[in-house]
């Protein structure tokens, strides 16, 4: 497998050369036209900058593989997530794909003119719109025909529907039981938690915790909020809490954590997307550190009333680029009252600003309430009105000093 390079200085020259490797290699003009965009958009910055590009592209025959490299001075990583063209590799100032393509053709030598290659590229495109286009148009057409159909059954089922609904929903509640971590014990420390689901057809969904005792005495708390609702979450979070739950106990770096969880877990199901929040606390110091994984930051009040919301950076399950930075440190003092939750508890009506600044209010209002006591009643003020039902997790940590 031989690997050849090339240095270019402008975006049309950049452009021309990964459209002319690209039909080298026979790629379908719809990928390739998205290969020359991505890498365009990759490298836009240095080139204006007047920097140069280092492109290199190599042929696996033995796996039929094309790979393609895209070196600039400068990190592309923000860059990269929004491409056209997802890359399979990126690091600081390289970006890789890998694409199935064919031996080397000789294609490239006798290549028409840009323009002409522009317009193959785009009657692909457009071509594949108006495939989807009259797909769209025909199944629009069988579900109204069905629909006609459906009306008249979706009568004679609803008694039983609702009959069925119930059963479901009376099983799914004791699953969300049975599902809730054991209380654990740690003294210094007050936990507290509330569960409510979106509907009450569904009472589980991709909200859950996970808390326990590490073996060095400190407490570990995930909170994560899987995409969507149902089973098929709560199935997404009990696998992405059991990897946290085996990575915490075998020692790795709490800043580790979320990254290395979604590596576990993507080669079983790519479909997963989560936020994921890590909190460690020592109740004999009271010091807490936080991971985050895209979360709604957690909320610390003093026990003089003062409030602020800890934010520590990262990106979560299934999002570009996962992981967590640096752990945020704080130190607790006795009285001192954490709580972490999920976005349904600030987003209700749907403005996540005010909803913080309303959660800052609710919680200075219930600060002296008992800890058992104080998600619920949280919740509870902070959904008098509901103009987005979401699945609402609440969990409430207060340092006793004991």
């Amino acid at each position: 497998m031989t690997t050849r390079n090339l240095t270019c200085a402008t975006t049309a020259g950049l452009s021309r050369a990964v459209r002319a490797l690209a039909r080298e290699h026979a790629l379908d003009p719809a990928v390739r036209a998205r290969l020359v965009l991505s890498a365009a958009e990759a490298a836009g910055a240095a080139l204006r900058a007047g920097e140069e590009t280092g492109l290199t592209w190599a042929y696996d025959p033995a796996e039929g593989l094309l790979t393609v490299g895209l070196r600039t001075p400068g990190d592309t990583g923000p860059v990269a997530a929004d491409l056209p063209m997802a890359p399979d590799e990126v690091t600081e100032g390289e970006v890789v794909w890998r694409l199935p393509a064919s031996p080397p053709t000789g294609a490239a030598d006798e290549a028409p003119g840009e323009d002409a290659l522009a317009a193959e590229e785009l009657r692909a495109v457009v071509a594949a719109a108006d495939a989807l286009t009259s797909e769209h148009r025909r199944l629009k057409d069988e579900l109204a025909e069905t629909n006609s159909g459906v009306l008249a059954l979706y009568v004679q089922l609803d008694e039983r529907d609702k009959q069925l609904r119930t059963a479901h929903g009376q099983t799914l509640r004791e699953l969300e039981d049975a599902l809730r971590p054991a209380p654990i014990k740690a003294d210094g420390l007050e936990l507290a938690v509330h569960y409510e689901p979106a509907g009450t057809d569904a009472p589980t969904g991709g909200d859950l915790y996970d808390w326990f005792v590490l073996p060095d005495g400190t407490v570990h708390i995930t909170i994560v909020d899987a995409l969507g609702h149902g089973v098929t979450s709560t199935r997404s979070a009990l696998n992405v809490t059991h990897a946290v739950r085996t990575l915490a106990l075998e020692g790795h770096r709490l800043e580790s954590i979320v990254g290395r969880t979604d590596e576990i877990l993507r080669p079983f199901d790519r479909s997963v997307m989560a936020t994921v929040q890590l909190a460690r606390i020592d109740p004999a110091s009271g010091e807490l550190w936080l991971a985050n994984g895209s979360h709604p930051p957690a909320l610390l009040l003093r026990r003089d009333g003062t409030a602020r919301y800890l934010e520590a950076r990262g990106r979560g399950i299934g999002f570009p680029l996962p992981g967590s930075e640096t752990p945020l440190t704080e130190r607790l003092a006795p009285g001192d009252l954490l709580l972490l939750y999920t976005d349904g508890l600030t987003e209700s009506r749907r403005d996540p600003i005010e909803g913080e600044k309303r959660l800052i209010e609710a919680a200075h209002k219930h600060l002296q309430s008992p800890t058992e006591e104080v998600p619920g009643a949280i919740a509870e003020d902070m959904h008098t009105v509901i103009l987005h039902p979401d699945d609402t997790l609440a969990l409430a940590v207060r340092l006793t000093g004991q």
